[in-house]
């Protein structure tokens, strides 16, 4: 087939084929077999509730036990699971704190105060996903803190539980973020005193 295109023409179709080294080239893959960015995310199984544990427990009797190995955190009555929900804790340099926590603050619209944005007048964000401690404020903007929609205060630091990312893995700056819907369900059926257990479960 090559042999009825002219010399030069073959000539750049074969140089097309292999590199320098003579090496083929590698085939580039096609459009639809790259992978897009959601795709990175790694899948969580979704929040499991019991309803008939649910309609039965009350802040009284209810405790948290955050796996981290697992990412997954579980409201509980006694040895029971009610509520099992995908979370992602902090990240190495930012790792959650474990132990024998306990809500310390509950509020439903909270706003880190280390966190956040820069943003103009306007409402323009100038400067993503700033620290209010290390980052200096560009001229004429200010700084917005990350919303941490059913906040969960864990520790005086500022760590608590709430409703952000879930990549599959700890991608946080220590605190355990979780789904809208679990968010909701821990928030709704805990009280400031909830135990809050966070380790190797």
């Amino acid at each position: 087939m090559l042999a009825n295109f002219p010399i030069l023409f073959r000539a750049v179709l074969l140089a097309g084929l292999f590199s320098i080294g003579g090496q083929p080239r590698p085939t580039p893959l096609p459009p639809e077999a790259m992978r897009r960015a959601s795709d990175l995310i790694r899948r969580q199984e979704p929040v499991k509730i019991n309803q008939s544990l649910l309609k039965q427990i009350t802040p009284d009797a209810a405790h948290v036990v955050v796996s981290l190995p697992k990412q997954r955190a579980y409201l509980m009555t006694g040895e029971q699971i009610v509520i099992d929900s995908p979370i992602s804790s902090g990240k190495r340099g930012h790792t959650s704190p474990t132990g024998h926590l306990s809500v310390l603050e509950k509020d439903p619209n909270h706003h880190s105060t280390l966190y956040g944005d820069f943003v103009d007048s306007s409402g323009r964000i100038v400067r993503a996903g700033v620290s209010a401690r290390i980052d200096a404020a560009p001229s004429g903007t200010h700084f917005a803190g990350a919303t941490m929609k059913w906040f969960m205060r864990l520790t005086d630091e500022g760590v608590g539980m709430h409703v952000g990312i879930l990549p599959g893995y700890p991608a946080s700056h220590g605190c355990i973020r979780m789904p809208a819907d679990g968010a909701k369900l821990f928030y709704d059926h805990v009280k400031v005193g909830t135990l809050v257990e966070v380790g190797d479960y």
